[in-house]
């Protein structure tokens, strides 16, 4: 089966305290940090929507109504923004299972990304791997020069999924944080919560030999986690204006 951009829909994870930030935006939830006049996570949903893809699902839990006031009252154009509060700390593949289930919304496969970074990968060419039959899930990775901050991604020669390492230095291919799963691939997720998609779910769908492929592109990636970080941001979204729609 080939899958197109236009039968996916996104899921947004902004659910996170940002403590280590919090203190610099005490009334805001870290996605919401204004960036170049807009909220950092509108810039997510703005590339989604200049990839082709126009359902969105924000699942927020930290100030909830901070995100969701926010689109309701300035919608973005052409995309469908359905914010759901999560009502209890889920981790990140809980807090996704509860998004899609509040949602009540059917989908051919599922990209899931953070509120709080960006990567410009190509959505429509990495969809191309879940053409394969035998392929089940897909992660993005991107290649940066220190490892250390983030976990490192391992995969085969073809690009299969081996395993998520810990943080460690040096040059490498680190997890983005961004997955694209096929709807029966979901209904193979543990059934526990807490469910981090890092600790549980990955390791237990690759001990059940389902195939996950990696895709990891050069492209300009940034996390906002840290205050550093934050000082970058506005020039990363100046200089990838062409990214947004």
């Amino acid at each position: 089966m080939k899958y197109s951009l236009e039968g996916v829909t996104a899921v947004i994870l902004a659910g996170g305290l940002g403590t280590r930030i919090q203190a610099l935006y005490p009334n805001l939830p870290k996605p919401m940090i204004p960036v170049c006049g807009r909220p950092f996570v509108e810039w997510v949903v703005r590339y989604l929507a200049k990839q082709g893809i126009h359902r969105t699902i924000i699942s927020s839990g930290y100030l909830a109504e901070v995100v969701s006031r926010h689109f309701e009252s300035q919608p973005v154009k052409e995309v469908q923004v359905q914010c759901v509060s999560e009502m209890t700390p889920q981790g990140t593949a809980g807090g996704f299972l509860e998004a899609i289930a509040r949602a009540q919304t059917a989908s051919d496969c599922w990209l899931v990304l953070n509120g709080d970074s960006l990567i410009f990968a190509d959505l429509g060419t990495a969809l191309g791997a879940l053409s394969d039959d035998s392929v089940e899930g897909l992660v993005i990775g991107v290649t940066v020069p220190d490892t250390s901050r983030y976990g490192r991604i391992i995969c085969s020669q073809s690009g299969r999924l081996i395993r998520f390492e810990e943080k460690q230095p040096g040059k490498g291919a680190i997890n983005a944080g961004v997955y694209v799963f096929k709807e029966q691939l979901v209904n193979r997720f543990p059934a526990t919560r807490p469910l981090s998609f890092e600790k549980d779910v990955f390791p237990r769908l690759l001990v059940d030999s389902h195939v996950i492929q990696t895709n990891v592109t050069q492209t300009p990636f940034l996390d906002i986690g840290t205050p550093d970080s934050i000082v970058l941001a506005e020039d990363f979204i100046e200089q990838n204006k062409n990214q947004f729609a």
